[in-house]
């Protein structure tokens, strides 16, 4: 259930928020202040395409507290579809934000997932650009059931948790959300995929240029070739939501003259 009412549109079966940047940010620390798990995903064409073939990965999408139009493919589905979306709001842009805000207010974030070491080398990045931001752990772990208990005993150490962001990249980061934060007591989580790799300098980011264009996922694929075989999904997304639009337009009753 969302923290306030929020417009909200379906894509390919998968519900997307209209919110901007800085809705999103309130929505969460409304989450935050009060104190019950909440979740908050990310989706994007890719994810949308594989929750299409996952009806649990489409059933949690539906269910978050919080689903930001993370991909801009999300934004020219819902123009196709006579919806629109106000603004993208992308995981990363998202987590810096909530870094500066807890910074700002105290709350305490564990970054969870990624390669070893670069969960770590993310919280150091972000300690040094929002002074005062207090991360209260890193862990590696596994994505897996079988590394859960030593996931929630490594969280639980570090003590209270406002913030958890899980980088295990969907839908692994979503099933681990669900299956481990009511045990955790962690009030606010979200997936994030390969936002530590952003943040810690690992891989850079697409030009703000390209990325209000929309093309940072081809930006990223350059610098990453080995994602190809992600990136199928686009076109099968691109169709889909183009017969969808047709379908909708079809059944959408004709105005009386």
């Amino acid at each position: 259930m969302l923290a306030s009412p929020v417009r909200s549109i379906d894509v390919l079966g998968c519900r997307v928020d209209d919110v901007t940047i800085d809705e999103a940010v309130a929505l969460c620390e409304r989450l935050i202040l009060a104190g019950r798990p909440a979740q908050v995903v990310t989706p994007n064409a890719e994810i949308v395409v594989a929750a299409g073939r996952m009806p649990d990965l489409r059933a949690l999408i539906n269910r978050a507290a919080l689903s930001i139009p993370d991909g801009a493919g999300l934004l020219l589905a819902a123009r196709l579809f006579g919806t629109p979306l106000r603004a993208q709001v992308t995981g990363t842009d998202l987590c810096y934000r909530l870094a500066a805000l807890s910074a700002e207010r105290g709350y305490r974030l564990f970054l969870l997932g990624a390669k070893p070491g670069i969960a770590a080398a993310a919280a150091t990045a972000l300690e040094r650009r929002y002074p005062g931001l207090q991360v209260a752990g890193t862990f590696p772990g596994r994505a897996g059931p079988e590394g859960d208990a030593d996931t929630r005993a490594a969280v639980a150490a570090a003590g209270r948790v406002d913030v958890l962001l899980v980088a295990y990249g969907a839908p692994r980061q979503e099933r681990w959300i669900e299956r481990n934060q009511a045990a955790l007591g962690v009030p606010l989580a979200l997936g994030i995929g390969g936002v530590f790799d952003f943040v810690s300098g690992r891989v850079p980011r697409a030009p703000a240029r390209l990325r209000r264009a929309g093309f940072d996922w081809l930006y990223r694929l350059a610098r990453q070739p080995w994602r190809w075989r992600r990136q199928l999904a686009l076109p099968r997304f691109v169709w889909l939501v183009l017969l969808s639009a047709v379908r909708r337009r079809a059944v959408r009753p004709r105005p009386q003259r």
